[in-house]
Parts: C-alpha cells; structure tokens; sequence
C-alpha cells in the first residue's frame, strides 16, 4: 500500500524545531495519492517558524521524489497541539459507522447520545460526518459561529444536555462541503484538539461518514481506541457494504462492539412488516463475528419530533437498552 511505505519513509525525518522524528511526534497527519502525486498534511512543533518549515518541506520533497519516485508532492503543515486536549483524558469514544448514506446512522448516532444522557452519562457528539453533516438538524440547532472560552478554546454547543461540534458551524449555510484529504483532516483537529469539551464529559460519540474514506481511515490517528458500532438497514444493498466498512474498521484496529439493524420493521397492527427486507443486520453481525445489539424499528417519534425519541416511547426504550449494552461492553 503506497500510503504505509510513504509513512515509513517519512517517519524517519527530524521536525527541525524540536529534532524529533515525524513518527515519534505521531505529525504525519494524512497522506493521500492521485495518479504519481502525493499530498501530505504534517505536523509541526512551530508551523511559524518559516526557516524550519521551508527546509522540512525540501526533506519531504526528496524523499516523496527522489527516494520513493513519485512526481509530485504537496505539502500543508499545521500545528502538532495535543498538550490539554480531550485526548489526554480518559474519555471513551463511540463510532458510529456505515457503509453507505440513508441507512439512519446520524439519527441513531443522536437518539444514542441521548440516551446516555438520560442515563446520568456526561455524553458529547462529534459530527464528523463532513459532507453531510446533519446532527444539528437532528437536534433542531441554530447554525451559527461558536465562541471561544478562557483557554481559547472553540466552545462547544449543548442541545439536550448534550454536548455538540460540527462542520455546519464552520461554513456558511447551506453551501455545500468541497473538501480533499488535507481539508477533512484539519476539521478533525478542531474537533479532538480545538474544541474545549468539558472537563467531565465521559462519552464522545463520533458521527463518521458512510463508506472508507479519508475521515474514517484519519480517525484512526486520533483515536486508535475509538471503539465502533456498525449501521445497517435490512436489504442487502446496505448490509454488503455495511461489511465493508466493518471489514475497514477491522483492518484499522478498532474494536467492533456490534451492528444496529436501523428500520428493521414496521409495527402495523399485530402483524410485523418488513418493508426493507430482512436478514442484513445478521449477516453483517455473522461476517463480522459481532452481535446485533439492537433492531430499531421505522417509527415516528409521539411527541411530533422528527427525529429523536422519548425516553417512554417504545423506540426510545430500545436505545436506552443500546446505551446499557455499551456501557457494559466499554
């Protein structure tokens, strides 16, 4: 894979500011490669410090160049700044993943978060899911600017007790996300290293984009103990790539706590239709050798929310027993 022997071979050059390898500073951030061109976003202990930056970037360029043959590299660099951030804490991360669009995987990321919320949990979401962000849609948010706290900090938003961060607050409304490799990693930053996430939040949910890109491959660099739940409807044409992106998951080293069968059934009268088929949430699960942690089914939520379900309706019971099995496994 071109992306790991570029990573070993990067490994080995020295930050000029602080003289430590790339690899010891975790600073190799995101690789991508087009055709015979790399892009490279790098971490820097000075990014300011424009005499190290110039001479860092010509070690890059040989050995992306020289060494490794490719003809043409472009660099970006960014601060390394993990001192104080949500990462040094003792927080449990919960991914929630899928392998295509319009399975419900951001609606059940949120009805999660909320469910641990109404279980006495200090929960916050991370809408990672950057070309279709939609949790404050879910949660009926203002998209507006957020602030700063004391330390500088980007003040997260809260809706519900939940703490909230996401690329629609960052770019103006309603214009649409055109963003490669380099982009989509610097958003991941704000989020793990920008956003000033309370002191006692326990769970960070992670709203990841459908598929294997770039976000959910990057993720891995932040949080290598990120631990995921898989989202599959019941008709094949989502469970077979739902297991790919489980099967990618795998591959990243995270821990696959277990697949959620989102539109299982429609409860009509006595009788249980399967309107989406049946079976995709087991196979998955089988092929994944994880268990079907819940089947939710189509429903509207009794209060008129569009979205998010009460603690005392049937669907929001059956998170609440999904938040329990994943405190349990975590």
């Amino acid at each position: 894979m071109d992306e790991a022997r570029i990573k070993e071979a990067l490994g080995k050059i020295e930050d000029p500011v602080d003289n430590n390898t790339l690899k010891a500073n975790d600073a190799i951030r995101h690789i991508g490669v087009e055709d015979d061109k790399v892009t490279l976003l790098i971490g820097m202990r000075d990014p300011d410090d424009q005499k190290a930056k110039q001479k860092l970037r010509r070690e890059l360029a040989s050995v992306i160049k020289r060494e490794l043959g490719f003809k043409g590299v472009r660099v970006e660099f960014e601060p390394l700044k993990k001192q104080g951030s949500v990462l040094e804490r003792d927080v449990r991360y919960i991914g929630i993943a899928s392998g295509k669009g319009g399975v419900g995987k951001s609606t059940v990321a949120a009805n999660l978060a909320l469910a641990l919320q109404r279980i006495g949990k200090r929960v916050g979401i991370i809408d990672a899911d950057i070309y279709g962000s939609n949790i404050p849609v879910i949660l009926d948010m203002p998209i507006e600017l957020p602030g700063a706290d004391e330390n500088e900090r980007i003040r997260p938003f809260e809706k519900h007790g939940i703490e909230v961060s996401s690329t629609e607050f960052f770019i103006k409304e309603d214009k649409p996300v055109m963003w490669r490799g380099p982009m989509l990693s610097k958003m991941l930053n704000h989020f793990f290293y920008d956003i000033g996430w309370s002191e006692d939040v326990e769970y960070l949910i992670v709203d990841l984009p459908p598929g294997t890109g770039d976000v959910a491959i990057d993720i891995q660099k932040y949080v290598p103990s990120c631990k995921m739940v898989i989202v599959t409807t019941p008709h094949p044409s989502a469970s077979s790539v739902a297991l790919k992106a489980g099967l990618a998951a795998r591959e990243l080293d995270h821990d696959i706590l277990g697949v959620v069968e989102n539109m299982s059934y429609l409860d009509h009268g006595d009788e249980r239709l399967k309107i989406f088929g049946e079976g995709g949430g087991d196979a998955v699960a089988q092929k994944l050798g994880v268990d079907v942690l819940q089947r939710i089914p189509v429903g509207q939520p009794k209060s008129g929310h569009h979205s998010l379900f009460g603690a005392e309706e049937e669907i929001g019971v059956l998170y609440l027993g999904l938040a329990n099995k994943l405190i349990k496994s975590l």
